[in-house]
């Protein structure tokens, strides 16, 4: 819980350092007050959609509340090696979502690449915010619903689309699935 507590208090501390109300960054990023006070209290770990818009609206990149060390280029991640960003599944929307950040460390970065670990019955919310998304099945099938149009991608299959538009990934058939995910924020 303490990455949480970390979260929570930079979100707080941007939001602040702006002069922003709580409900003035709720207006900003289309995320409810209630939600955003139960992630300044500690109290759940947003799902990357919702603080990919928080992010935004505080003039942030992702990475600015997840990164917690600088390391030098290049960033390599061995497959063997990957470390489980456990803040990203705890008690939350999140749930049944597991992130494994693959740029951690890179300050400078401009996207945000994952590998994620979707389960079978994974509580998958719709998503809009600025800027791309791509991703690649690795195993398992996806379902990604892309505004009303409904594709199922199996392994080795890829989708870069623009994530203004409202998207849904989840795990299909009934069973768990895994996927490499990059997502562009602009400033």
């Amino acid at each position: 819980m303490a990455e949480a507590k970390k979260l929570g208090e930079r979100i707080a501390t941007y939001r602040e350092r702006l002069e922003m109300t709580v409900e003035t960054l709720a207006k900003e990023s289309g995320v409810s007050p209630s939600v955003i006070r139960a992630v300044e209290a500690n109290e759940v770990y947003p799902a990357l959609g919702t603080l990919v818009k928080l992010a935004r609206a505080l003039g942030q990149r992702l990475g600015t509340f997840m990164d917690d060390q600088f390391t030098p280029d290049p960033v390599i991640v061995r497959g063997d090696s990957r470390l489980l960003d456990e803040r990203s599944h705890q008690q939350t929307s999140a749930a049944g979502f597991r992130y494994f950040s693959l740029g951690a460390g890179k300050v400078d970065r401009h996207i945000d690449p994952f590998y994620i670990e979707i389960a079978a019955d994974a509580d998958a919310q719709l998503s809009s915010h600025e800027g791309e998304e791509f991703i690649i099945v690795v195993s398992g099938e996806i379902e990604l619903l892309y505004g009303e149009d409904v594709k199922i991608l199996k392994p080795g299959d890829s989708a870069y689309y623009n994530s203004v538009v409202k998207h849904r990934v989840k795990a299909n058939g009934g069973k768990p699935a895994t996927i490499y995910a990059c997502i562009f924020m602009p400033f």
